[in-house]
């Protein structure tokens, strides 16, 4: 499973989903409010700057992705 993330700016959360490989299904896994944990929601908003950006680099793209991945699976360890 690869875990997708966005932000919820209205609400202040970080929505977190993931897709089987190789499918174009997208399944809901759970909310995260920024006061829950501050680090990721920022992690997550630069991640969504970065995909935005007219600049675009796949490469750092994929390293903050890695870093958002990180970020929730220490989250969750917690």
């Amino acid at each position: 499973m690869d875990l997708l993330f966005a932000i919820d700016i209205d609400k202040e959360e970080i929505i977190v989903s993931e897709s089987p490989k190789g499918t174009n299904r997208i399944d809901f896994v759970e909310r995260i409010k920024r006061q829950e944990n501050d680090m990721l929601f920022h992690a997550v908003l630069t991640l969504t700057s970065i995909s935005k950006s007219p600049d675009f680099d796949v490469k750092i793209f994929k390293a903050m992705d890695k870093v958002c991945q990180m970020l929730y699976n220490k989250h969750k360890g917690n």
